[in-house]
């Protein structure tokens, strides 16, 4: 039982939290293309939505759950590279 219902519980996570966890750094980094702040936010939030559909998209369109998860990773790792400066983190 756990066989079936385990890469797909997988999937789910990856769709609902990976997807989420994508649309905040591309809305966060959306704060750092040149344009003016008020723009950028609204640029940000309109691609947030876009990012999140195809994530999920993405998640439940790969071969594997494993896959999912590496395709999400690699995703955020540019958008977390540009969301670093502007966030106002200091690591």
């Amino acid at each position: 039982m756990g066989r079936r219902w385990g890469p797909l519980a997988s999937r789910l996570v990856a769709a609902v939290l990976g997807g989420y966890a994508l649309a905040a750094l591309s809305s966060v980094a959306a704060l750092a293309l040149p344009i003016d702040r008020s723009q950028a936010v609204l640029t940000g939030m309109l691609l947030s939505f876009l990012v999140y559909a195809l994530a999920v998209v993405w998640v439940f369109a790969a071969r594997s759950a494993a896959r999912a998860w590496a395709g999400m990773a690699i995703a955020a790792l540019p958008l977390a590279l540009a969301a670093w400066p502007v966030s106002g983190l200091a690591w």
